[in-house]
């Protein structure tokens, strides 16, 4: 009997456990572009085009593989409106009674799949380094989830960055290393970008086409789209910016949005990369002296310790977790996140990369969009909704964690032991945004203020129930307690203007 297995646009790899399960000679391998999954949230063109490209190719590959391929393309007249209509259509003209697919990283998808009329079986993803299963049973009886403790115990599952039982260097992280601000540099080597071919140009016209109004530039566009593409992206890095990532991974210049990063995420998101080949040839380069340990402890971190940690949090916390609201905030997302004028260049900076590049860093993402809307109280729903929107790499698996759990603090504490907030000296320290802002990073009350001071302490005083006892914000409150009354109640006053300006919608 013939069976249908589907590829979906985030499981581009050849050793898929679906297409490992098939049979070249009588199933048929389903991939379809469907509007639902362009628009289930506004993803940003770019995004929709950097899927649907390397979708094409990827199926092409398939067919060369010796895979018989029904691929469905957003603009065949035929093709439905959501990935269980093709699913359905092709099954009635293929007679197939059964469908295989590799757990989609969407709880959303998995509804919708095990919804069907005909029965679904769901492999599981072993693209990634830890398995689910192998997670929840390092979960298991822990009171606390820290990324930190299961960072430690993939190394020692892997080797990686090891010398016998001992971690290399002698040290599990190299964070104080890595936490310096950068300067502007001629010389810094760029991210190795790729000019569209025909066919990515074809799928450029269509996504302007079809998705018009959807926030974010299209072109220049300049993805990795496939796996040869994506190696090469990955050599070019490891060659030229590795060395640099460690020192620069937490630096913001405005106007060097790449700094020293990888620009990966989304290969390996799409799965034309895998994690642990990754972090194999960054640990290579270290070993050959060509990287120092601080850079490359930091690189394979971020995907062995993070990227491996989040996913287990999804698959472990179930489709609940994207409702998360552990501090009860209801503030809806402000206007400026999708591009409103603002005098803050923090904001504007991070949000018209976004814009322009469908990219930020990690602390763009963590301490300068995320903290403000922690600050400012907005639902962590909306939250989430934008950053899997407006992101090339953001992929539910990956992004609800890190957004409701990480930047948040929506999930109960359950990913970390304290919320990631900070006034406007850390940015003013990691960052030249500062400099040419309209606020005064250094003035603390009055129209002139940063915002991230004022909101900072408004954040502490209403959730102070909550947090006061925690031991990492204790010093946080005593500073707050040391101040005057009168200044406490200016700064809260000024706080609560703000925020009345910015939920208005008005211009801040």
């Amino acid at each position: 009997m013939t069976r249908l297995i589907l590829v979906l646009g985030d499981q581009l790899t050849e050793t898929l456990s679906a297409l490992r399960a098939a049979d070249p000679a009588q199933d048929l391998v389903i991939m379809a572009e469907v509007a639902e999954e362009g628009t289930y949230v506004p993803h940003h063109p770019q995004k929709i085009a950097l899927i649907l490209s390397a979708m094409r190719k990827f199926a092409r590959r398939l067919g060369d593989l010796g895979f018989d391929v029904a691929y469905s393309r957003l603009d065949d007249a035929e093709t439905g409106p959501s990935i269980g209509a093709e699913l359905l259509r092709r099954a009635g003209e293929s007679g197939a009674s059964e469908i295989l697919v590799t757990q989609p990283g969407d709880w959303r998808l998995i509804a919708s799949l095990e919804a069907l009329p005909l029965p679904v079986r769901f492999l599981p993803d072993d693209r990634f380094i830890c398995p689910a299963d192998a997670f929840a049973r390092w979960a298991e009886g822990r009171k606390q989830l820290r990324m930190e403790w299961f960072y430690r115990d993939m190394r020692r599952k892997t080797g990686l960055l090891m010398e016998g039982d001992q971690p290399a260097g002698g040290r599990w992280n190299f964070d104080t290393e890595n936490r310096k601000p950068a300067a502007p540099d001629l010389l810094r080597p760029r991210p190795l970008r790729f000019e569209p071919d025909g066919e990515v140009r074809a799928v450029l016209d269509l996504v302007e086409a079809r998705f018009p109004r959807h926030f974010g530039r299209l072109r220049p566009f300049q993805w990795p789209t496939d796996r040869k593409e994506a190696l090469q992206a990955l050599e070019h890095f490891l060659r030229e910016s590795l060395p640099r990532f460690g020192d620069e991974q937490d630096a913001m210049l405005a106007d060097d949005p790449f700094l020293s990063h990888a620009l990966l995420s989304s290969s390996m998101n799409l799965g034309l990369l895998g994690p642990m080949e990754v972090c194999q040839r960054a640990e290579a380069e270290w070993r050959a002296g060509r990287a120092p340990l601080n850079a490359v402890e930091g690189f394979i971190r971020q995907i062995l310790g993070w990227r491996e940690y989040v996913r287990g949090i999804w698959a472990l916390s179930g489709p609940d977790y994207m409702t998360s609201n552990g501090l009860g905030h209801r503030a809806p997302l402000p206007a400026l996140y999708w591009g409103a004028p603002t005098r803050m260049a923090c904001l504007a900076a991070a949000v018209g990369q976004t814009r322009d590049l469908a990219y930020a860093h990690h602390i763009q993402r963590l301490m300068v969009t995320g903290n403000f809307a922690l600050l400012a109280g907005v639902d962590p729903a909306e939250v989430h909704e934008w950053y899997l929107s407006v992101y090339i790499d953001a992929l539910e698996w990956v992004e609800a964690p890190n957004t409701i759990g990480m930047s948040q603090f929506a999930d109960h504490g359950l990913m970390g032991s304290k919320p990631y907030v900070s006034s406007g000296a850390y940015i003013d320290r990691m960052s030249d945004y500062c400099r040419g802002c309209a606020y005064s990073v250094k003035t603390r009350t009055g129209p002139d203020a940063c915002p991230f001071n004022l909101l900072y302490w408004h954040f502490l005083a209403r959730h102070r129930e909550r947090f006061e006892r925690n031991p990492r914000m204790v010093q946080m409150y005593r500073t707050w307690d040391r101040m005057e009354p009168g200044h406490r109640d200016t700064v809260l006053a000024d706080a609560e203007r703000f925020l009345a300006r910015l939920h208005a919608g008005e211009p801040v």
